[in-house]
């Protein structure tokens, strides 16, 4: 098993520290499930906050992320590390060819379930392997996803935005629907912040940061104002 050294004469991480991103997905996809679990072939044609998405659509879409983590948590890498939670983000630009593709497909191949709950069933059950191999894997060990090399611990970090992300898309027009994890919004926080730079200079609860720095939300002129420079940046990633 090859694993992240940690820098000459520092310890090694305590045992939450190597647990946390384990737990956060943990926190994340559970809170995703109890959302999908009851819905109905009727709610899958509702609305979500991906431009031009159903319900099934962003399933599909959050099923594919599933496997890509199942298959990577499951793919050792020689590294060297060139991506961590962090800059993993920095190739997902919104209105991009390859995101409009990615539309596209997800509606075609959502489209070919009959019914709903084959979908639904395929991808509880795949984010449960998911989750198993998360909670089997050292978060040290290095992976490979989507051309690059990162730790496991960091794509767990990755997979939790996607999901934590997805979750708010996911309920946009199902107001009784469970909220998303609290592990999950922070960990979102803190990959925004990252890519930010600096924590955000505005008193935005996770939910609304969440929104606004992948794209959701417009920054009001108000808020542009108080970012700066920054604003420019907006939205981090989508």
């Amino acid at each position: 098993m090859i694993e992240a050294e940690p820098p000459q004469g520092q310890a090694p991480p305590s045992e939450a520290v190597r647990t946390a991103p384990v737990r956060a997905l943990h926190a994340a996809y559970q809170a995703l499930a109890a959302v999908v679990d009851p819905l109905e072939d009727e709610d899958s044609w509702q609305p979500t906050g991906c431009t031009g998405w159903a319900v099934r659509d962003l399933l599909f879409h959050c099923l594919m992320d599933c496997r890509r983590g199942l298959v990577a948590l499951h793919t050792p890498a020689p590294g060297p590390v060139d991506r961590d939670a962090v800059t993993y983000w920095s190739d997902w630009r919104p209105d991009t060819e390859g995101a409009a593709n990615g539309r596209r497909w997800a509606r075609v191949s959502a489209g070919m379930f009959l019914h709903f709950d084959q979908l639904r069933g395929l991808y509880l059950e795949t984010a449960a392997a998911t989750l198993h191999a998360a909670s089997a894997t050292d978060p040290g060990l290095l992976v490979s996803t989507q051309g690059h090399t990162l730790t496991a611990g960091d794509l767990m970090s990755t997979l939790t935005v996607e999901a934590t992300v997805h979750h708010l898309d996911l309920v946009a027009a199902l107001p009784h629907a469970p909220v998303a994890s609290t592990p999950g919004l922070a960990c979102v926080r803190t990959t925004l912040d990252g890519l930010l730079g600096r924590p955000v200079p505005l008193d935005w609860s996770d939910e609304h940061y969440a929104r606004a720095g992948t794209g959701r939300l417009p920054l009001t002129a108000a808020e542009a104002r108080a970012l700066g420079p920054d604003a420019a940046s907006f939205p981090l990633f989508g």
